[in-house]
């Protein structure tokens, strides 16, 4: 039987649950199987390898931050084929996020609405969850760590949280995302204007210099920025990314934007918004920064892929590399290989 065909008879039960509850039955499940070898079986992939920020990705289809923000269940996510596996939001603190209900199925638009903010068992449980990876400690695949700060740090002292964050994770990264783009967590978003950027993205490089000097290994940095920005921002933010050499940039995290989903029962929650209606907005973001960047740094495109086609859009548009996390939620883990098989020979 395909995965598809499993998913299939698993997904109306896991709709009928409360959105974060299924999300919190369907990981620990994958993590007992992973440990029984059953998520070994599923069809893989065919080897496509890009390099991109100096790294050899299997292939070109990758898990977005978000599904596993603690690094608990990072061997099961791997069999299911992934070409990287980003992890967290991780915070330098534990905090338990915004009160439940926090996450909202739409299910007519192909959508999820979310204002988590950033739960998480702090970045010293999260290390010790990625250590204790078999995907860690075989390097069996490109491992990405995200970081981003507490929700009672003052967005003026935000880069102490980065800082610290980075320091810790630094060793155990194929990658490092800096995440100042959810909308969920006071003020964040502030870290895209110009000046807040310079300073942040300042700090950050000079870390990694420090960093990569102390554990003889370079770890490139990647910035994940917001869907709502308009032409000036995204120019103002290619210019800083290059200028700071910074060594990638994921376009896009969640939208406010509510047009796609007016109307429909939990359009109006608050929090942000992803899946089939960040699509476009994403894309715009993606072509207007291959624009402004040509070829100084790679794009990894986020938001809206349900579909190989989807995927195969973002590399039109400029991105060298895809994520996926809310089209794992309609279409299943079968939309790993159909996006890998949609790239290949792209």
């Amino acid at each position: 039987m395909s995965e598809k065909f499993l998913y299939s008879l698993a997904r109306p039960l896991l709709f009928a649950m409360d959105a974060e509850a299924a999300h919190h039955l369907t990981l620990p499940a994958m993590k007992r199987a992973a440990a029984l070898g059953l998520t070994r079986l599923l069809k893989k992939p065919q080897a496509d390898p890009r390099t991109v920020m100096g790294i050899s990705f299997p292939n070109p289809v990758g898990l977005a931050a978000g599904l596993d923000k603690d690094g608990a269940f990072i061997d099961a996510l791997a069999d299911l084929g992934f070409g990287s596996i980003e992890v967290g939001t991780v915070t330098p603190r534990a905090q338990a996020g915004n009160p439940k209900p926090r996450m909202f199925r739409l299910p007519a638009a192909h959508a999820i609405i979310n204002r988590m903010g950033f739960n998480n068992g702090g970045v010293d449980a999260f290390v010790a969850n990625v250590q204790a990876s078999r995907f860690y400690q075989n390097r069996a695949g490109v491992l990405g760590l995200n970081i981003g700060k507490n929700a009672d740090t003052p967005i003026e002292r935000a880069a102490e949280d980065y800082l610290h964050c980075l320091e810790k994770v630094y060793p155990y990264a194929s990658y490092v995302t800096v995440n100042i783009s959810s909308p969920n967590t006071k003020n964040l978003r502030q870290l895209q204007g110009a000046s807040e950027l310079d300073a942040l993205l300042e700090q950050l490089k000079a870390a990694q210099a420090r960093l990569s000097d102390r554990h003889k290994r370079y770890v490139p940095l990647a910035l994940k920025i917001a869907p709502d920005i308009d032409a000036e921002q995204i120019k103002t933010i290619a210019d800083s990314l290059t200028r700071h050499k910074i060594d990638g940039v994921i376009a896009t995290n969640t939208t406010l934007s509510r047009s796609a989903v007016e109307g429909m029962r939990h359009g109006a929650e608050a929090g942000g918004l992803s899946g089939a209606p960040v699509f476009e907005l994403s894309n715009t973001v993606i072509r207007l920064l291959k624009a402004e960047l040509g070829d100084a740094l790679p794009i990894i495109g986020v938001g809206g892929i349900m579909r190989g086609a989807d995927a195969k859009t973002k590399i039109d548009a400029g991105a060298q590399l895809v994520q996926l996390y809310s089209g794992l939620i309609y279409a299943g883990p079968g939309l790993v290989r159909d996006c890998a098989d949609a790239l290949r020979g792209n």
